[in-house]
This record gives structure tokens, C-alpha cells and sequence, in this order.
């Protein structure tokens, strides 16, 4: 899935069809489609959870700088980074 802009109120959503543990704080995911490995970290597993349901980025990033010591825009730069990353490999769906 390509996606080149996720604009903030796009509801971006888990895609199914991965394993997902947690392993010393860190979300560790596996594709059971093609057996690639993820880790997504402390903080990338707290999005992975924000994004169990539907949820825009403006969502995302208010919870998130409630829970962290972060500016919103810096905040809102890296979620975004990092959704088009997992967009890249099929992990999240974008609805737009």
C-alpha cells in the first residue's frame, strides 16, 4: 500500500493478520502473511495501540503529548513518519 500523504483527519487503523507480543516493554510484531518480524518500540507500540481502533493523527497526537514530554508539532512530524512506515509495509490501513 502506498501512501504518500496521511492528512490528519484520515482514520488510520491496525491491518489484521499479525502476532503481536510485548517483550520488555516493546510491542514485537510477526506478518504471519510474510513471516517478516517487527519491533515497534515503546513508543511505537503505545501508536499501535492508539490505532486498535479507528483514530485520526490529531487524535493520536493529543493523547500522546499528554503521555510524553513532546511539543505537538514535533510530536505530530515523527507519528506521521512513522505511519507512512508502517503504511509502506502494510500494517496499518488508511481510510480517507
Amino acid at each position: 500500500m502506498s501512501v504518500d500523504v496521511i492528512t490528519s483527519e484520515d482514520l488510520i487503523m491496525q491491518s489484521e493478520g499479525f502476532l503481536v507480543s510485548d517483550m520488555d516493554g516493546e510491542k514485537v510484531m510477526l506478518s504471519i502473511e510474510n513471516g517478516k518480524y517487527y519491533n515497534l518500540g515503546r513508543i511505537g507500540g503505545r501508536i499501535w495501540e492508539l490505532i486498535s481502533s479507528p483514530v485520526t493523527i490529531s487524535n493520536m497526537v493529543d493523547q500522546l503529548v499528554m503521555e510524553y514530554e513532546i511539543e505537538p508539532e514535533l510530536c505530530e512530524q515523527q507519528v506521521r513518519l512513522f505511519l507512512k512506515q508502517l503504511a509502506t509495509e502494510g500494517l496499518v490501513q488508511v481510510d480517507k
